[in-house]
């Protein structure tokens, strides 16, 4: 039986008088990656924040390496060998790749002085062991979302880590990077590093991890070996129920033939050379590439933040020039980003101001006073309508799992009634039952004569959802396919990855 490095018995944990985890055991063996899953708000997070000492468990216990222990800081957590990775980078973009390891830990010479060499040293040793070629002196901001992820990994080995956790490793990470990831965490387990995988990319899970435990409502549901668990029998653990929302459903309505949105030829500074793209009302379009196609940037141009140099842009037959996405919210066009907690809401105000703030305009009378009133139907009606799951309109964004926080994003533009949505990866970060009510969302919208684009790297969704997908490379458009020609996830990615 392989030795247990740490262990946590009988975990419980309150917030405000509400019990977040009850009574919850989680063990992690030495060289073993074991995937944690669960959906947003059952208690992944607070779990592990008490494993790293940032949080003091209310009961319970903790045993490392087979002796009882306390943690009251995460330093504490940090001098027995344990390091969390953060699904956002905690890195300085103007340092260099040595000096984001070291920091605040940097070996010294005898006069005192930080000793570079030496850090620099460690460094290559730390990357030649892990079998990853990285430069200890480049700078982060010259370099990629992957590398950027090893020099995580490596600040966190620098501390003669025995244990890892990584929330959501391959969050921004393109095929190939987390290819890299996949062999940097063979090497780990060759160590005898323990490593706890957060994510709600199924299939990942699957190709990395040696365990799952699975938590819901706070509670333990079932920890069992990989091969002994089914992909339906993990989402059935995670939401209670069966999803059958992953697969292709008919049009209840079907694509009109009028067309909403054109785009002949367009160019931009950033990646987009020279697309051509129509979209349909009450049509689903998806667009998918690898990292770097210029998916995310054909958003951006098409909403205006990005200027076009070159080729024109329609919408409902009239020729447009957005120079600010606040000319292209008043055609009718709304943008759902990629990195919701930076670009698309307020974290630190409150679920109401999120809302309302791009219908600010059509709520208030001829003075600029917003009706109170309105307002909160407008609120209400979308937090029901979606589902959102606050205690009070007032709650701060930030407080909220991030399947809530993504459904506000959405709630935020459905509210200013657009007719045409762009979605830059819309199901990114969060769990599977969010996943299913977005794409339930996304075809309501198309239902109902909205129009959607929607940019994403999950083709499981571009399929159970797109009338019609183009495929990018090198920012452009090289491929169309209607959703009939693709029968399975193989063969799209066959087809994104034949160019």
């Amino acid at each position: 039986m392989a030795k247990h490095i740490i262990e946590l018995k009988n975990i419980d944990m309150s917030f405000n008088g509400v019990k977040v985890l009850d009574q919850v055991d989680f063990a992690l063996e030495e060289g073993e990656v074991h995937a944690l899953v669960g959906g947003n708000g059952a208690g992944k997070s607070t779990l592990m924040k008490i494993m790293t000492g940032v949080y003091v468990k209310d009961a319970g216990e903790i045993i490392f390496d087979g002796c009882p222990v306390n943690f009251r800081s995460p330093q504490d957590a940090e001098k027995l060998g344990i390091a969390m990775i953060f699904q956002e980078f905690s890195l300085a973009p103007t340092m260099t790749v040595t000096e984001n390891i070291f920091l605040n830990r940097e070996f010294k010479k005898r006069n005192g002085l930080i000793d570079n060499r030496k850090c620099a040293a460690e460094a290559r040793r730390i990357f030649s062991e892990l079998n990853v070629a990285m430069d200890p002196d480049a700078v982060m901001s010259d370099l990629a979302a992957g590398q950027w992820q090893m020099t995580e990994i490596a600040k966190a080995l620098a501390t003669d880590a025995k244990v890892l956790v990584m929330d959501e490793p391959t969050s921004c990470l393109t095929e190939s990077e987390v290819g890299h990831l996949f062999s940097m965490i063979r090497e780990l387990k060759k160590k005898g590093i323990a490593i706890v995988y957060i994510s709600h990319r199924m299939k990942e899970i699957y190709q990395v991890c040696d365990r799952i435990s699975i938590l819901a409502d706070g509670k333990n549901v079932v920890t069992a070996d990989a091969s002994e668990i089914t992909m339906e029998q993990m989402i059935r653990g995670i939401t209670g129920k069966n999803v059958d929302r992953f697969e292709w459903q008919d049009r209840r309505t079907p694509v009109r033939e009028r067309i909403v949105l054109r785009a002949s030829g367009i160019k931009t500074n950033n990646r987009v050379e020279h697309v051509d793209l129509t979209l349909h009302e009450g049509e689903v379009l998806g667009i998918s590439g690898l990292g770097g196609s210029g998916t995310s940037e054909t958003l951006r141009a098409l909403f205006g933040i990005d200027p076009l140099i070159e080729g024109t842009l329609t919408v409902n037959g009239e020729e447009v020039c957005f120079r600010n996405p606040s000319q292209a919210m008043k055609k009718g066009l709304a943008l759902i980003p990629e990195d919701r907690r930076e670009e698309g809401l307020l974290v630190d105000h409150s679920v109401k101001d999120n809302i309302l703030l791009p219908s600010l305009d059509k709520l208030s009378n001829r003075v600029g006073v917003v009706d109170e009133k309105k307002s909160v139907r407008v609120v209400n009606d979308w937090t029901e309508e979606l589902h959102i799951k606050t205690d009070s309109m007032n709650k701060l964004v930030r407080l909220l799992s991030g399947g809530n926080q993504q459904k506000i994003v959405f709630a935020k533009w459905l509210a200013n009634q657009p007719q045409i949505i762009l979605m830059d990866e819309p199901t990114k970060g969060i769990d599977i039952g969010s996943k299913a009510e977005i794409m339930d969302i996304i075809r309501g919208l198309a239902r109902d004569g909205q129009s959607v684009v929607m940019a994403s790297s999950e083709l499981a969704e571009i399929l159970a959802i797109c009338d019609r997908i183009l495929i990018m490379h090198q920012g452009k458009v090289i491929r169309e396919l209607m959703r009939a020609e693709i029968n399975s996830e193989e063969e799209l990615q066959h087809e994104i990855q034949n160019f």
